[in-house]
């Protein structure tokens, strides 16, 4: 199951006009990631339920994936990720083992050890988690013991003592029937599955790795993404590499410098491009610059224009800009980062 129906709010105005699942990393759609590694695995089919723009993510998807049947589960009304599951379960029955995967996250999932640990253990249902990821920013993260027993799923600030966190990634295991009975709509599958688990007695396990993995939940966790995946397969400590889409243009005489640059962007002789990610249809003119900043969807820069530390999108009716938002030239320039980062001239 890859749950696809989120808003991606904290993504706007970017998932105004394109899903979360769709937005592109390194020339591919997000959900084209975790689709390739669950086909390679052997999974058998896929559901994927469909909300916010829920039409294109059924069109550039399709039937099928890598010849793994795709099947889709419209909300008219946004379900939760455990109630996403209630209309699939004559679907999901007819498996030894469900997989659930958030379809806005990227990592090179190890599916085979996360199976092989939950058949090991025989826990009711086994949770990947970061051994590298900070847990604060994600909620403080959940309780593991030494054993990788999840205690606590909510943890107080104090924790259990020799208790460890680690952050959830959003991929986890179980057998279908923990599925029976369920009727509550919309539901959590944190809050109304594995917390009432935990409560009476039921083992959550949690399996560990510190392969790499980003959650676009914001622009700058997306724009990290990009540029880690445009920095493969050296590290960037040696060289800041780049990646151009083979249907972008950069003119001969522009500099792109660690950074993405997607299908159809343009970049002009004489422009700068460091550290920022330029989306299909961008377009930079001559003499500007572009540090640590996404151009969003079909923007225009103008020459000779210097943006740092923005994401730039067109300006759309009805729109209005945030409070520390400027907008210049029909464009609307959001700060990344902490309060003042980022400057538009």
């Amino acid at each position: 199951m890859l749950l696809a129906a989120g808003l991606g709010r904290r993504l706007r105005p970017l998932t105004d006009v394109v899903p979360k699942p769709l937005l592109p990393l390194r020339g591919r759609p997000v959900a084209a990631y975790t689709l390739a590694r669950l086909a390679a695995f052997g999974c058998e089919a896929v559901a994927v339920n469909l909300h916010h723009l829920g039409e294109e993510i059924r069109r550039q998807l399709g039937d099928s994936f890598a010849g793994m049947p795709i099947r889709y589960s419209p909300e008219p009304e946004i379900q939760g990720t455990l109630g996403a599951l209630r209309p699939l379960q004559g679907f999901l029955r007819e498996a030894e083992l469900v997989v659930v995967v958030n379809g806005d996250s990227v990592c090179s999932w190890p599916l085979r050890r996360l199976l092989r640990h939950h058949l090991r253990t025989g826990a009711a249902a086994s949770l990947l988690v970061s051994r590298r990821v900070d847990p604060r920013p994600f909620g403080g993260g959940i309780e593991v013991d030494a054993g990788g027993r999840i205690t606590a799923l909510r943890p107080a600030a104090a924790g259990a003592e020799g208790a460890r966190r680690r952050v959830f990634l959003g991929l986890h295991v179980f057998r279908p029937e923990l599925l029976r009975g369920l009727e509550r709509n919309p539901a959590d599958v944190v809050e109304h599955l594995y917390e009432p688990l935990l409560a009476d007695g039921a083992r959550l396990q949690a399996v560990e790795t510190r392969r790499r993995w980003h959650d676009l939940g914001t622009p700058e966790r997306y724009l990290r993404a990009a540029l880690e995946l445009a920095a493969r397969p050296w590290p960037r400590r040696l060289v800041r590499r780049s990646w151009v889409s083979p249907r972008a243009t950069v003119a001969a005489g522009a500099t792109v410098r660690g950074s993405a640059v997607e299908e159809g962007a343009r970049v002009q002789a004489g422009a700068e491009i460091a550290g920022s990610l330029l989306l299909p249809g961008s377009r930079v003119e001559a003499g500007s610059r572009v540090v640590d900043s996404i151009l969003g969807f079909g923007v225009r820069l103008a020459a000779d224009t210097s943006v740092n530390g923005r994401l730039v999108t067109k300006a759309r009716t009805g729109q209005a800009p945030g409070k520390r938002d400027s907008v210049l030239g029909g464009l609307v320039m959001s700060p990344l980062g902490g309060p003042g980062r980022g400057a538009a001239e």
